[in-house]
C-alpha cells in the first residue's frame, strides 16, 4: 500500500517555505523549523558560528528572557531542542494543539529579533558553554575526536565538510561581537528557513498561524552560493595513525560519495550495507563471529549536499589481533564484493533494513516533521515521505554494483586509524603510495 501523507506547501511573500501535513490521531503539534546554515557555510577563521547560534538561540531576545523558551513550552507539556549539522541548523518543538500559536510566537520573536539579547557578556558565556561542550563530547572521549579526523583526512582542506561542526575553539575566541551579529544577519532570514508544522492542525490554519507569527518578518538572508562540484573518489589511498589511550584499536575507513538526493547515493549506501551495515553484513560474518578478529563492524552513509557525502566503516579491532591484518581481511571482502556484487539476500536484507527504518522514523510524527523540513531545504522536494521508498525500490543489484565499484574502491579510501599507545609510533597521516591524491 503506497504511503499517502499529506502535504500541503506555501511560501510567504517574505520567502518562508511552510509545509503543513495533518495528522489528528493525538493532540499536538510539531514545529520544526530549517535553517539553511551549518558548519559549511563557515568561513576559514570563522568557524563554530553555526553552532554558537544553536545555543544563542536559547538565551533570549527582544521579548523573551534567556531560557525562557524552554520554560514556557515544558510548563505548557511541550518538549523542544536543536541541532546543527553541517548542511543546516534546525529547532524543534512538540506542543499540545492549543500552545502552538505560544511556541509559533516564541519562535518568531529569536528568529527576527535574536540579535537584541546577544550581547557580548551572552557571547563569552555560550563560547564558554561550547568549550565545555568540547571538552565532554570529543576531547574527554576515548575515540571522541576520530570523526573530526576522517572529515580533515577525506576532504581536502577549504572544502566545506574538511571543518567539524563544534569547530574551532580558536576561531571562537577570536571571533568579535560584530563578527557574530553580522553571521545572524547574513543567514537567518525567513527567507533561509523552511517551517513545517505535523500534527493536529489543519492546512488552513497552518498557514494562517505561519502569516501572523512569521510573516512580518522581513526576507534578509543572502542569496545562496552555488553547490561546489561533485569530488571525484580519492585517487589514492590516505591514512592517519593516531597513537592515543583506546580501549581497542579502531579502524575508520571513510570514502566520498555522490551528494545526497540520487539515486546514485542510495545505491552507494546499499553497497556499505551490504558490506557491514548489518548484523548480517559479510564484515559482521567474517571478521566478528567467524573469525572474531573484530568486536565490532560497522558501516553508514551520509547524505551530504555540497559536492560530496561521507560514506565508512567503523572496525574494531579484538583484543591481541594485528589491526592491519582485519583492514587487509576488510579489503579482501570489499574487492570481492566489487567483483561479483551483493547476493540475492544481501541486497533483500539490506532494502528491507531501509524500508523497516524509514517507516519507523515516518511514525514518530516528530521525526516524520524533520524529514519533511529536511527534503524540503535542501531539495525542495517534502514529498519525499511518500516517495522514498519507491526510488529504493527501483534500485537493482546492477545500480549497487555500479555505485560500488566508482565509489567505493580500495584505492579510494581514507583510513583513521585510532591505536592503542604501545601499538603504534608518533602519529603520522600520509599517502598509502606514491600517487597524488585528489
Amino acid at each position: 500500500m503506497p504511503l499517502d501523507y499529506p502535504i500541503h506547501r506555501h511560501t510567504l511573500p517574505n520567502g518562508l517555505r511552510v509545509v503543513v501535513s495533518p495528522d489528528h490521531t493525538v493532540p499536538n503539534v510539531t514545529v520544526n523549523l530549517w535553517v539553511g546554515v551549518g558548519s559549511r557555510h563557515e568561513s576559514p577563521g570563522r568557524t563554530g558560528f553555526a553552532h554558537l547560534f544553536e545555543h544563542l538561540m536559547f538565551q533570549g531576545s527582544r521579548h523573551v528572557r534567556s531560557g525562557e523558551h524552554f520554560e514556557a513550552l515544558m510548563a505548557e507539556g511541550g518538549r523542544l531542542n536543536a541541532t546543527t549539522w553541517f548542511d543546516r541548523t534546525n529547532y524543534f518543538e512538540t506542543v499540545p494543539t492549543g500552545a502552538v500559536e505560544l511556541a509559533l510566537w516564541l519562535e518568531a520573536d529569536r528568529h527576527g529579533h535574536l540579535l537584541d539579547a546577544v550581547t557580548q557578556e551572552n557571547l563569552d558565556n555560550q563560547r564558554d558553554v561550547v568549550k565545555e561542550e568540547k571538552r565532554q563530547r570529543y576531547d574527554n572521549q576515548p575515540y571522541g575526536n576520530a570523526l573530526i579526523d576522517v572529515y580533515a583526512t577525506l576532504f581536502p582542506e577549504g572544502h566545506p565538510y574538511h571543518h567539524p561542526t563544534i569547530g574551532s575553539m580558536e576561531d571562537l575566541d577570536a571571533a568579535s561581537l560584530e563578527d557574530v551579529h553580522a553571521f545572524f544577519r547574513r543567514f537567518y532570514g525567513p527567507d533561509n528557513t523552511v517551517l513545517t508544522l505535523c500534527g493536529d492542525i489543519t492546512a488552513e490554519r497552518g498557514f494562517a498561524l505561519a502569516e501572523r507569527y512569521l510573516g512580518p518578518l522581513p526576507a534578509s538572508a543572502e542569496p545562496p552560493r552555488p553547490a561546489h562540484p561533485q569530488l571525484e573518489p580519492l585517487a589514492a589511498p590516505v591514512r592517519l595513525d593516531r597513537r592515543t589511550a583506546v580501549p581497542n584499536d579502531r579502524l575508520h575507513v571513510a570514502f566520498r560519495l555522490p551528494v545526497d538526493g540520487t539515486d546514485e547515493f542510495l545505491a552507494a549506501a546499499v553497497a556499505l550495507d551490504c558490506v557491514g551495515g548489518l548484523s548480517t553484513s559479510r564484515l559482521v560474518r567474517r571478521l566478528v563471529r567467524r573469525e572474531q578478529s573484530a568486536l565490532g563492524a560497522h558501516a553508514t552513509a551520509w547524505g551530504f549536499v555540497d559536492g560530496s557525502s561521507l560514506g565508512f566503516v567503523v572496525l574494531d579491532v579484538a583484543p591481541g589481533v594485528d589491526a592491519g591484518a582485519v583492514e587487509d581481511a576488510f579489503l579482501e571482502e570489499l574487492a570481492g564484493f566489487l567483483e561479483h556484487g551483493p547476493t540475492d539476500a544481501e541486497l533483500e536484507a539490506s532494502l528491507a533494513q531501509s524500508e523497516r527504518s524509514w517507516l519507523s522514523a515516518l511514525a514518530s510524527q516528530e521525526e516524520r516533521a524533520d524529514v519533511i523540513s529536511h527534503h524540503h531545504l535542501l531539495h525542495d522536494d517534502p514529498e519525499v515521505v511518500n516517495t522514498h521508498l519507491d526510488r529504493l525500490t527501483a534500485l537493482t543489484r546492477d545500480d549497487v554494483v555500479a555505485a560500488a565499484r566508482r565509489w567505493l574502491r580500495p584505492e579510494s579510501r581514507a583510513v583513521v586509524a585510532y591505536l592503542a599507545e604501545d601499538d603504534a609510533s608518533d602519529d603520522v597521516a600520509h599517502p598509502a603510495d606514491e600517487e597524488a591524491v585528489a
